[in-house]
């Protein structure tokens, strides 16, 4: 019959709802609240993408991406940012070896960190830019070019890069080309009461969680294909498209608060974000459609960091969340255009 799922589909979205839940359980055991972070670095690492993390000192961020690494059977690295550091000490170094047996000596690449699976980019904001650029071939591109040789990274392979907003001395501000390629930024806020509770029972006590890996690196990417294959109305990848365009000042979807204090909107990325998300949500709704739902989930992590304020609206306290939440309030969706 016609509009009838493939078995096999069928299985495979089941399965992989399953090992979601899996993984956000595993991590649970470590991780105490922060539901919606978790599930966006889980979301970003299904659809095949980098995550920004960007909370005050003690949240838990690097816990959160270290436990994330031990829930999967991948190569994990940590990369400390700090002013010092060099592009060599990220990417590796080539260096003059000598034969023992023969005295001759020849030129040897010798890998750095970044040949990993899982990069915990640590206070990435902490290096400086030309060191923050080393990362940008392998983000893009998943290979590094060294001395003319390209070297492919082994899939899958995430950045997932944290950062603190209230220190500014010693921060270098990472540029629009760099966090455009991060497919989410996610805000960590405080834990509540009941979470400061079970934080103290965990960390304080002899209680000691360990964590287990529960997914392999050739699951996830038969995952990420499974996303991909989801479908998308053209209605509804319209309104992806007229939302990500609602964020362009003086376009043809802006809206006021976009003219007034926005200078630059999201790229394409963004766009490409939105369909991503949207369909990857409606896997986890036991759906094969994305809805206009799915793309308004995405829709704050996918663009927070893709909106550049001006003068005016930095001057006023507005934040990107601001004019994207009334972007979300005043962007009909075309069946409310047609009433």
């Amino acid at each position: 019959m016609a509009g009838q799922i493939d078995p096999k589909v069928e299985r495979a979205t089941k399965e992989f709802r399953e090992k979601f839940e899996a993984l956000r359980a595993e991590i649970g055991r470590t991780i105490v609240g922060h539901a919606e972070i978790v599930e966006g670095v889980l979301a970003a690492m299904f659809i095949g993408g980098h995550v920004l993390v960007e909370g005050v000192p003690g949240l838990g961020k690097t816990l959160l991406i270290r436990t994330l690494a031990q829930a999967v059977d991948l190569k994990f690295s940590r990369i400390q940012f700090t002013p010092d550091l060099m592009p060599a000490d990220i990417i590796g170094t080539t260096i003059v070896v000598e034969d023992q047996a023969t005295g001759k000596r020849s030129f040897e690449f010798r890998r750095g960190p970044l040949f990993a699976q899982i990069i915990l980019a640590d206070e990435i904001n902490r290096a400086t830019p030309k060191t923050q650029s080393a990362l940008l071939e392998a983000m893009q591109e998943h290979s590094v070019t060294v001395g003319g040789t390209t070297n492919k990274l082994d899939e899958p392979f995430f950045v997932m890069a944290t950062q603190n907003p209230i220190e500014q001395e010693g921060t270098y501000p990472l540029p629009e080309a760099q966090l455009d390629r991060f497919m989410f930024k996610l805000l960590v806020e405080y834990s509540g009461r009941d979470e400061l509770n079970t934080i103290l029972e965990r960390t304080t006590t002899a209680h000691r969680a360990s964590t287990q890996a529960v997914i392999t690196g050739g699951e996830i990417i038969a995952a990420q294909r499974l996303v991909r294959r989801v479908v998308m109305a053209p209605h509804v990848q319209d309104y992806a498209i007229r939302v990500a365009m609602a964020s362009h000042p003086q376009g043809p979807y802006a809206i006021e608060a976009t003219n007034k204090y926005v200078r630059w909107g999201a790229s394409p990325r963004g766009v490409q974000t939105l369909a991503l998300g949207a369909k990857l949500y409606a896997l986890l709704d036991g759906r094969f459609n994305a809805s206009f739902s799915d793309v308004k989930r995405t829709y704050m992590p996918a663009m927070r960091h893709r909106l550049l304020l001006n003068f005016e609206g930095e001057a006023e306290g507005v934040t990107a969340d601001d004019v994207l939440h009334e972007i979300l309030e005043k962007t009909p969706t075309m069946a409310e255009a047609a009433v």
